[in-house]
């Protein structure tokens, strides 16, 4: 890899690594800080050293405030909710108002900095408030997931011990509306730990009961605080102090609570926007995700706030809401520049469109890249994606526990050739590694585990909430020195990145290690599949041996027998014998949690046989019973 191209990413890498807390102290001078770090980074303290030690700042200051006076009129939210028929835009002068009227009414139920806040809310406008409030006084808020499961929810209650709840009335799916208050409850009802008070947002489709003396209702809360003048200030907090505490699991025992502090989060997000993403302040930037998920955290609230940008909070789905074209309206609609999302949401666009005749209805010019991560980028719904809009498409890896990317193709510094099946190159702040089970380096092109070595970049956690011991058993332990990513995969002789599945995902068949990944790729590939998922199920010769479940695109009219025998002969003839690959099964759909990713985990425990429960964040449960009565059909499970 070389700088021929013109791309700054080879200069701009070798000048962190030459002096890391150079690089980020220089990146720290775009951050208004109440108080200057004493020390960039200080090894002495956390877990294994934090960032911008000395230092106080505000949040919601650098995402809200500071911007009113010079884009105070410039939309910062906008609304947009195919399943209600709602839209709305809200400047950065109002998102000040409202947020700062907001946390006087958090306030005034006794919360105070450091305190817990738990989020569980729809896709609307007030979750991103009830955010931003939170980081405005000081208090730590988690968000979970609207609709969450009472259960899920009691334990996350427990951990965070929450002086206050912030929700509304429903969430709304397409076809149906979803009531959050009996939820939440059955979960207060279960827990331990008792808020002390609930805010709650009624909305027109559902009104909620309220709960005398805990329950308030949020319009009316607010429209007396407005009313009397009341608006919270910006409190100072150090920048090693947490702004959240955002859950990974947890459908046993305790749950993990990546905590994120106010610090570092921010210095990384904000590099990330012009030398990752490419985009200006000003520019329209739509994550489509949910603030429920790290992406949503990181890329929906505060990396385009902070930067000055137009954040998208999309109400709706990639198909369905009404149709596959709906990505393309919103693009159109509102000048969209930059799109990112899951893989997922697109290979659901060409299941549904695999010609992408929706797309000629709406001009999209406007769009200048589309990047991808979630769920691994298969090449072939990379190059679908290229072919149907003519940008840049750029798969990107990272983790709830990162908050940011590990890798990715720098788009801001001038990007890389582009190499399908890669998420590219590290980020500056991560020195990735691929090593053997002992540690040991390994060589170009060979798998291994993926680590990075200590210290972790800015933004990073560095903790889970209240869990050292397990922070370090659970990332730190297997490898001394390294954060462990559970993830597979290798480096090319160029220094580009593969990741090839979890750990979990690289399968022993009759002593080979094989990346799922890898076959999965080979899957997408045939020109009817849509989407698939490869897992390793017992074996009784060879220990394990793949299965794959593929899904096919809208309009095939082939057996998928016969689909099934060409998928068979494909991976034989790309991956070899080795891959003892003899088992393709056709289904409609794929059990995905609400973020896109595929439960191949649980997939594989119905194959085996094995002990298994719901998943918390499943989309729809009755996938689930689907893949079972397709597993009997071949005779598995």
């Amino acid at each position: 890899m070389n700088a021929a191209n013109g791309s700054r990413y080879p200069a701009t890498y070798a000048a962190w690594q030459k002096d890391p807390e150079a690089f980020w102290a220089e990146a720290a001078k775009a951050i208004d800080w109440i108080k200057p770090p004493e020390k960039i980074f200080d090894a002495s303290q956390g877990v294994y050293g934090r960032w911008f030690a000395g230092a106080e700042c505000n949040t919601c200051w650098n995402a809200v405030d500071r911007h009113v006076a010079t884009r105070g009129d410039q939309a910062a939210i906008i609304y947009d909710s195919p399943v209600t028929g709602a839209k709305k835009k809200i400047s950065y002068r109002e998102l000040r108002d409202d947020v700062a009227a907001l946390a006087a009414v958090i306030k005034a139920q006794g919360v105070t900095k450091g305190d817990r806040v738990i989020i569980y809310m729809p896709m609307i406008p007030e979750a991103v408030m009830a955010m931003l409030a939170c980081a405005r006084i000081g208090a730590i808020h988690s968000v979970v997931f609207g609709g969450f499961a009472a259960k899920e929810l009691a334990t996350r209650i427990d951990d965070a011990k929450p002086k206050m709840i912030l929700t509304a009335s429903c969430g709304i799916e397409p076809g149906r509306v979803v009531q959050y208050k009996p939820l939440l409850d059955e979960a207060i009802e279960l827990s331990s730990s008792k808020p002390s008070s609930v805010l709650l947002l009624q909305r027109p489709q559902a009104q909620a009961t309220m709960m005398a003396g805990r329950d308030h209702d949020w319009a009316d809360a607010l429209a007396t605080a407005k009313a009397r003048g009341e608006a919270a200030d910006c409190v100072a907090v150090a920048a090693t102090d947490p702004l959240y505490v955002l859950y990974t699991s947890g459908t046993t025992g305790k749950p993990k609570g990546v905590v994120r502090d106010n610090g570092g989060h921010m210095v990384a997000l904000l590099w990330s926007m012009k030398n990752l993403y490419g985009v200006d302040p000003g520019e329209v930037y739509w994550a489509a995700s949910d603030v429920g998920w790290v992406v949503g955290h990181s890329y929906i609230v505060y990396g385009p706030l902070l930067h000055g940008c137009t954040t998208i909070v999309y109400e709706g789905k990639p198909v369905g809401t009404p149709d596959p074209g709906a990505f393309w309206r919103m693009i159109s609609e509102y000048n969209i520049q930059t799109l990112f999302t899951a893989p997922t949401a697109f290979r659901a666009i060409k299941k549904e469109d695999p010609n992408a005749e929706h797309l000629k209805k709406y001009d999209v010019k406007c769009l200048r890249a589309l990047f991808l991560a979630g769920e691994r980028a298969d090449p072939d719904t990379v190059q679908w994606a290229e072919n149907i809009l003519g940008v840049p498409v750029i798969d990107h890896w990272w983790q709830t526990e990162t908050g940011w990317a590990i890798a990715g193709n720098p788009l801001g510094l001038g990007a890389l050739p582009v190499k399908h099946g890669s998420p590219t190159v590290p980020m500056p702040g991560y020195d990735v590694q691929i090593v053997d089970e002992g540690g040991k380096p390994v060589a170009a092109g060979k798998m291994g585990s993926i680590v990075v070595k200590l210290p972790l970049p800015p933004g990073c956690l560095p903790t889970l909430w209240q869990q050292d011991d397990r922070f370090k058993e659970s990332y730190l332990d297997a490898f001394p020195g390294y954060y462990n990513t559970s993830d597979a995969g290798f480096v090319d002789q160029d220094g580009y990145l593969f990741i090839m599945g979890r750990t979990d995902d690289i399968i022993n068949v009759a002593g080979h290690r094989l990346s799922t990944g890898g076959m999965e790729e080979v899957l997408a590939s045939h020109p009817d599949v849509a989407e698939c998922a490869v897992i390793g199920i017992k074996d009784a010769l060879k220990g394990e041996q793949p299965c794959g479940f593929i899904v096919l695109k809208a309009g095939v009219n082939r057996l998928p027998t016969e689909i099934e025998k060409e998928i068979v002969a494909l991976v034989r003839e790309k991956i070899g014998p080795v891959a003892a690959f003899k088992i393709a099964i056709t289904v409609n759909r794929l059990p995905k949690t609400r973020s896109g990713k595929i439960l191949r985990g649980t997939m594989k425990k119905i194959a085996d046989n094995d002990a298994w429960s719901m998943p918390a964040t499943i989309d729809d449960p009755a996938v689930l019973d689907e893949i079972e009565n397709a597993l009997k059909q071949k005779g598995i499970a």
